[in-house]
């Protein structure tokens, strides 16, 4: 069972970047997914999460109206779009699963998801 997050990179403030993260080994269509950033020196954080069906959608405050999260079920992909990207948004991102819960809310906390990808490398320069 495997988490495979790509799509990071170095871009110059104000650009964008779509950061995927697909499954394999099993499926997570029934299950929340959430995007966490962690920057050298710092803990990691919460970025957004979605629901199974995409239709309850959650964000942290640094990155409201500039990030969006989505999914599609179909091949088992979650997406974090990152719009007007700032220097304080480098850092690795992750992608993870929450199968603790069937159907369950978006969850902002870490510790609710149990399946993690190895991460990818934003950095966003001024």
């Amino acid at each position: 069972v495997q988490l495979q997050d790509y799509g990071g990179g170095f871009v110059q403030a104000g650009s964008y970047l779509r950061l995927s993260c697909a499954a394999s080994g099993r499926t997570f269509s029934n299950y929340v997914m959430g995007w966490f950033r962690q920057a050298p020196g710092k803990e990691r954080e919460f970025v957004a999460a979605i629901n199974w069906s995409g239709g309850i959608t959650r964000y942290a405050d640094s990155v409201k109206g500039r990030f969006t999260i989505s999914r599609d079920n179909a091949v088992d992909a979650v997406y974090l779009q990152m719009n007007s990207l700032r220097p304080e948004d480098t850092a690795v991102y992750s992608c993870a699963a929450d199968t603790h819960t069937w159907r369950g809310g978006p969850a902002e906390r870490d510790i609710n998801y149990n399946y993690w990808g190895q991460g990818t490398q934003v950095t966003v320069s001024s």
